[in-house]
């Protein structure tokens, strides 16, 4: 690579820092993210040969303009907010945040973080991942509307209704009651509409849930088999994760999700914390499976007793539960993968494999290794095309 170029997008514009393998400034400038701005931010960087577009935020306000450019064959590696906002604090010397300092501070995490994510825009993974927060906002939605249901039937029925209420259920409920004065015949009114605004979040949560099943399962993902793991988890895993080969062993995956433990230790003190960092939805996704294998008895289940049994708290058994988790679902996301690569043109197989990945155990020990990424190899020069 000749060049990065850092970028600090915003919803209609971002601003750019190109830099070369010593970190000077070469150009940059600010550009609208329209058509128009956004050609000249590509013939910006296509001045030199062989640039490396780093990008903030691919996940949240960069990631249309990362996938525009990865539309366009160009190279893009997604740099974490929290990684600039460090390196601006040492770059500047007083954290002074500004639109080119955060673009510049952006193309020096690049520079010196060799192991980032290369962003793929693969349009089968960007479906399942807005299927996936579309499920995520019914949940919400649902969530949001049964409470309030719930606010207005304690003031019409003396203890209100039972904490898990169905949409048929209140209106069966409602049906009984005769309001006996102008307030509680608006409440009334107003309970009838949340349980109607109920039905169409449940009718549209079924939809989704039936698109995201049939998408997951076209594209060849064993991951609803896991005890655990439905349509909308399994969608997040996919679409979050993307290439599991980029995680050249099952524990640099835990790390990246947030459950393999950080090392606290201190003197003779050997001791180690939980995690609050990496992926969150992936995380939260990996919860929920702990819960449901808890709720029945499975391997989960003999798992968590078998640490609680052994001196583990309920709390570091889950723990340690959430990482076995997160090892079963690398090594079915593994196999997945070996065999789409297998079933694809010319059954090329790039995937990085790892011996424990289907052991039966998870590693004991702390995991907190940065996830694998492109290697970013610098060339000393900068070659502005002719």
């Amino acid at each position: 690579m000749r060049v990065i170029i850092g970028m600090d997008p915003h919803k209609r514009s971002a601003t750019i820092d190109i830099i070369d393998a010593t970190g000077r400034v070469l150009t940059g400038g600010r550009y609208a993210t329209d058509t128009a701005g956004y050609n000249e931010i590509l013939s910006a960087g296509r001045q030199f040969t062989e640039g490396v577009w780093a990008v903030e935020g691919c996940n949240g306000i960069g990631r249309q303009l990362a996938h525009r450019l990865v539309r366009d064959g160009e190279t893009v590696i997604d740099v974490p907010a929290k990684l600039s906002a460090q390196v601006r604090v040492f770059a500047t010397g007083n954290g002074r945040k500004t639109d080119p300092v955060d673009a510049h501070s952006v193309a020096l995490a690049a520079l010196h973080a060799p192991n980032l994510r290369r962003v793929e825009a693969d349009p089968e993974l960007i479906a399942l991942g807005m299927l996936a927060d579309r499920r995520d906002e019914l949940g919400r939605a649902r969530t949001e509307t049964l409470c309030r249901l719930h606010r207005l039937l304690l003031e019409l029925i003396p203890g209100g209704a039972k904490t898990f209420l169905s949409a048929r259920q209140a209106r069966d409920l409602i049906a009984t009651i005769t309001p006996q004065d102008a307030a509680a015949r608006i409440r009334r009114r107003l309970v009838t509409e949340l349980i109607e605004d109920l039905e169409t979040i449940d009718s549209k949560t079924m939809a989704a849930d039936k698109e995201v099943r049939a998408l997951v399962t076209e594209r060849g993902s064993t991951l609803m088999d896991l005890h655990g793991i439905g349509p909308s988890s399994a969608a997040r895993l996919s679409a979050d994760t993307g290439d599991i080969g980029r995680f050249a062993t099952r524990d640099r995956f835990a790390s990246w999700n947030g459950t393999a433990p950080l090392d606290a230790s201190s003197g003779d003190q050997q001791r180690h914390r939980l995690s609050r960092a990496g992926n969150r939805k992936i995380n939260r996704a990996l919860h929920i499976m702990a819960i449901v294998q808890l709720r029945n008895r499975t391997a989960g289940r003999l798992y968590y007793d078998g640490r609680k049994a052994g001196g583990k708290t309920s709390m570091e058994a889950l723990r340690a539960l959430k990482q076995r988790l997160s090892n079963v679902v690398y090594a079915q996301m593994l196999a997945d993968q070996r065999r789409r690569e297998l079933a694809g043109p010319g059954g090329q197989s790039g995937t990085t494999t790892d011996s424990s990945a289907t052991g039966s155990n998870p590693h004991t020990d702390p995991s907190d290794k940065p996830h694998p990424g492109p290697e970013i190899q610098v060339n000393p020069t900068p070659t502005p095309k002719s």
